[in-house]
């Protein structure tokens, strides 16, 4: 199956109203302008900017005082936080900050088996230069497959949110093992954006949901987290999530300049493509069967920030997404789908995870509460925005 070419004269059509600040158009979910033509979305970056005073003094001040906190809670304790690694650059950036912060941290990897090269050289070049222990969760790569499977039969676009929930997991693993209370991720909204709300959606019933519709071999190795699970992590052991990113100025092209001067560490070609699984799933899958290119959220980001025109960002976006070579037989290979099964599994009646049993209905009546977590940093805040929203009908 060819890559479609996603609406090429889109923004030229007079039918679809685009934010006159950054590339998102009408079409998003739950999107919506002010007078002045500003999307929703653009206000939300500018509200999460003024609450953790982003790349301002205050904001590295208010960073500096959770570190200090950190270093008192994690005294003579091994290490004193948690942050999880990919080979990609920010988390791998995030390690070196919290090196020169003077933190102690785990580097927790979940490896769910489609790892490129580039992101194992890359995570072994930061950890071992920084002298950083690192704790691998690998799944059995039969069990992996047989998830992807599993969500390419049930037709959302979610496809490798198994990941996700699972790295989750063994962040908290790692952190209740080691005693640790702090748990980092490398996210930052500047130059990412935020997820359209209800674009993308995961959590551990929708895993195991789709898993018993769908999957053959059982989830033995596989680390899900359900609602108590999630419940147990948050509110009984007390373990915190921070995203030192959405307080400092942060570049993503400085931080691959200093990566790649001072550690040897490598691009791997853009957003989510250190691992052939994610690389499929926003290149190739979402953007051809739901027409979703998520490039526009690092694109409108970059608008946003300074570092590209709104043309240039409306051009790169026109163009079709990076493939990596080979990356669709691979794949195709790797699942054992011969191409008259993947053309048919392309071609199932698209669905979304309102089609299946989910947590999300619980998490929109808890929202209240969940704000109180976000606040106390026990949820990002971008968890409480994204969850505990209603959904369309």
């Amino acid at each position: 199956m060819a890559i479609k070419k996603l609406d090429s004269d889109i923004y030229k059509n007079s039918k679809y109203r685009i934010c006159t600040r950054c590339i998102y158009d009408e079409r998003i979910p739950k999107i919506y302008f002010d007078k002045e033509g500003v999307c929703n979305y653009c206000h939300m970056i500018d509200d999460f900017k003024e609450q953790y005073k982003t790349g301002t003094p205050e904001g590295k001040n208010t960073l500096l005082t959770i570190i200090d906190q950190i270093k008192k809670q994690g005294k003579n304790k091994k290490y004193d936080c948690v942050i999880g690694v990919s080979g990609g650059t920010d988390s791998s950036y995030l390690v070196v900050k919290a090196k020169e912060w003077g933190l102690r941290p785990l580097a927790v990897h979940y490896d769910n088996t489609w790892n490129t090269s580039i992101a194992t050289e890359n995570i072994r070049k930061v950890l071992g230069r920084l002298n950083v222990d690192l704790y691998t969760y690998v799944i059995n790569n039969k069990e992996e497959d047989d998830l992807i499977k599993a969500f390419l039969k049930a037709s959302v676009p979610d496809l490798d949110c198994a990941t996700d929930i699972a790295l989750a997991e063994i962040l908290y693993r790692a952190a209740n093992k080691f005693k640790v209370k702090y748990i980092f991720e490398g996210h930052s909204f500047t130059t990412e954006g935020i997820s359209p709300l209800g674009t993308l959606y995961m959590d551990g019933k929708y895993i195991k949901s789709v898993h018993k519709i769908f999957g053959e071999l059982p989830m033995n190795t596989y680390p899900n987290m359900d609602f108590w699970t999630f419940m147990k992590w948050i509110l009984f052991k007390r373990i915190k999530k921070i995203r030192p990113l959405w307080y400092i100025k942060y570049s993503k092209q400085e931080a691959q300049k200093h990566l790649e001067e001072k550690y040897g560490w490598q691009y791997y070609g853009g957003h989510h493509l250190e691992n052939r699984i994610t690389a499929f799933h926003h290149s190739y899958y979402t953007p051809t069967k739901f027409g979703i290119d998520n490039r526009n959220n690092s694109l409108s980001a970059s608008v946003r920030e300074g570092l590209i025109t709104r043309n240039e960002a409306l051009r790169q976006y026109n163009e079709p997404p990076y493939i990596e070579p080979g990356l669709i037989d691979y794949f195709k290979k790797r699942l054992e789908l011969d191409n008259e099964e993947f053309e048919k599994i392309m071609n199932l009646p698209k669905k979304t995870y309102r089609d299946y049993p989910t947590y999300k209905k619980r998490f929109e009546k808890l929202r209240p509460f969940f704000y109180f977590l976000a606040k106390a940093n026990l949820v990002p805040m971008s968890f409480y925005i994204k969850y505990t929203s209603k959904s369309k009908a």
